[in-house]
């Protein structure tokens, strides 16, 4: 057997995924074909890249320093395949979830600016947006981001909103503070959202009811009354619903919406991309500043 791209579009996307359940469903395929597309991938280079437990999954020392080549073998491989047509194959520009009407006037400027460069816009439920697993050139997506082979820009910073069900005690507030809602239950979406029990001092963080994967069982939960939730400002405009309601957060920490690229073999067009978020300040309102 020979090593194909497959095993290592496969080997990252467990990597990214923290699980094989999660890593299949990202790229379509049954769990046991995915394990033996890893297992297959071990026993050719001779070495374990995956340390698997009953409970967890990571990456071994050989593992993360396979995983780094990886990404730079996929990079160049999706790059040779590129039509020979084309002088400019599409910048490709991910979103872990949506930055709201900055995307759109993003794309406006884009066009303006570079008129015949194509560019695609992909979405992708996790924090990199895409961007581990080789699908897009750059994400533009949410802090935190662990370190790696990924060169970042804070392009803008949001404030935070509480998101409430609204017939929520606290949904008729005109803003709210930390300390408010210690006494509640906290919905989380930690594979690509934004809040944690960090937020708080030790000891004084409320209960967590659930922890959810995706956008959209996030919203429904804090819908259904399971508890409350924390995001980003844009989210009251990309996710309005009758249901729900979004308070300002006076004390909660700005989130930082970032460009993240790779360092090695980097799309020519993703410099000018990142430049036309900085000098059209696309993603910011008046009163925000880099």
């Amino acid at each position: 057997m020979t090593i194909e791209i497959r095993h290592l579009r496969a080997f990252r996307a467990i990597a990214s995924a923290g699980s094989v359940s999660g890593a299949a469903e990202r790229l379509h395929i049954s769990q046991p074909a995915l394990s033996r597309t890893l297992a297959q991938l071990e026993a050719e280079v001779g070495v374990e890249l995956i340390s698997r437990s009953t409970h967890h999954l990571r990456l071994t020392d050989a593992g993360r320093r396979f995983d780094a080549e990886a990404a730079r073998a996929i990079d160049a491989f999706d790059r040779a395949v590129q039509s020979p047509s084309s002088d400019s194959p599409p910048l490709r520009v991910g979103q872990s979830w949506s930055v709201g009407a900055a995307m759109a006037r993003a794309l406006r400027a884009w066009d303006t600016a570079f008129p015949g460069r194509p560019i695609e816009l992909r979405h992708s439920e996790d924090r990199l947006a895409g961007l581990d697993a080789g699908q897009v050139d750059v994400a533009i997506t949410r802090g935190p981001v662990g370190e790696g082979e990924y060169r970042l820009r804070v392009v803008a910073r949001e404030n935070r909103v509480v998101v409430v069900p609204s017939d929520h005690h606290l949904a008729d507030r005109d803003s709210l503070l930390l300390a408010d809602l210690t006494d509640e239950r906290l919905v989380l979406n930690s594979r690509s959202g934004t809040t944690s029990l960090a937020l708080w001092s030790s000891g004084t963080a409320p209960e967590v009811a659930a922890d959810t994967s995706t956008t959209d069982d996030w919203l429904v939960a804090i819908a259904a009354g399971r508890g409350i939730g924390i995001s980003a400002a844009s989210t009251a405009e990309v996710h309005a619903r009758p249901d729900l309601r979004f308070v300002p957060l006076s004390d909660g920490p700005a989130i930082d919406l970032l460009a993240i690229w790779p360092t090695s073999l980097p799309h020519p067009e993703v410099a000018g991309f990142i430049d036309l978020w900085s000098r059209s300040r696309v993603a910011l309102t008046s009163d925000e500043k880099c």
